[in-house]
């Protein structure tokens, strides 16, 4: 976005308040990647229609961690930032529900993780970019969970 690094008047009032609200005469502040990539994760999980966040490998380690007795959630599973000092971009990997439009998800999750964002951190978001990387059937068997049903060795 050549041009609306500046605060001149033609710029967004998001811009100039992003400008206020992270510089200003009294100090900066600085926004971590780990807390942008919480906030999106979060806020990507709120949206119907989205079954997971993260592609395979990342869902396994993060059922993995769940079994461990007193680990916590990990709410970054599945995004990745990349973080400046007034912008963000973000990408986000999901699993979605079968039956949903991926379009109408793809288009929800960005504006609620875009809103989510710029109201808690005052970030310009460049982009949110969204990988679909399975549909979840509802088949009403938890094979999910990769506990067998029935042992097959003793």
């Amino acid at each position: 976005m050549a041009g609306t690094q500046s605060g001149s008047s033609s710029s967004k009032d998001v811009e100039s308040t992003t400008d206020s609200a992270l510089v200003s005469s009294q100090g900066k502040t600085s926004i971590a990647d780990t807390v942008v990539s919480k906030i999106a994760g979060i806020a990507t999980r709120e949206v119907s229609g989205v079954y997971d966040v993260g592609g395979g490998a990342s869902r396994v380690v993060g059922a993995l961690r769940e079994r461990i007795p007193g680990a916590s959630i990990n709410h970054s599973q599945g995004v990745s930032v990349e973080v400046g000092e007034k912008q963000a971009a973000v990408d986000i990997d999901i699993v979605a529900e079968y039956g949903v439009s991926l379009a109408d998800l793809a288009t929800g999750i960005r504006r609620n993780v875009i809103a989510a964002l710029e109201r808690m951190t005052g970030l310009e978001v460049t982009e949110v970019n969204i990988t679909v990387h399975d549909v979840h059937l509802d088949d009403g068997n938890d094979d999910d969970s990769g506990d067998p049903k029935i042992s097959r060795v003793q």
